[in-house]
């Protein structure tokens, strides 16, 4: 088993700053080439504790705030503006980045472009549901309506 420490959230694993020990080929072949975790050192504590701070800046500071943000965004569509061609066929994707700065535009509520969840790439004009994790225990439906240029 090897020790490690998680550089970026993992799904079913853990969150930055998580000391876990995995097996060995999972760390060595999976986890740190993709950067995803680094091999635990006595010196880690000091990268652990820097690594907790900036994810705490990122969240929102309580449950009640989540709850509010997730309350504002619930009866909203953000409208997100994409180069389209012929058909309503984009230019390329919507990326998390694009939704992120449309909701903040619109509400202005700073949405972490890493906490939203695009589970297929958006190609295509029309309406979409998306969950933004606003919290640990909130997450927020977020209705974007992209449209072309």
């Amino acid at each position: 088993m090897a020790k490690i420490i998680l550089t970026h959230e993992v799904e079913g694993l853990g969150s930055p700053g998580d000391v876990l020990e995995v097996k060995d080929g999972y760390a060595r072949n999976y986890l740190v080439p993709r950067n995803l975790a680094a091999p635990w050192t006595k010196g880690a504590a000091k990268q652990i504790a820097t690594m907790r701070r900036a994810t705490k800046a990122r969240e929102m500071a309580s449950v009640e705030d989540a709850l509010a943000a997730k309350e504002r965004l619930a009866d909203k569509v953000v409208q997100v503006q994409a180069k389209a061609g012929a058909g309503g066929r984009l230019f390329g994707t919507v990326t998390t980045d694009d939704v992120a700065r449309a909701v903040q535009a619109a509400t202005g509520l700073e949405l972490d472009k890493r906490k939203i969840d695009l589970k297929e790439r958006i190609k295509t004009t029309g309406e979409y549901a998306l969950q933004a994790k606003l919290h640990d225990s909130v997450v927020a439906t977020v209705t974007i309506e992209v449209v072309a240029e």
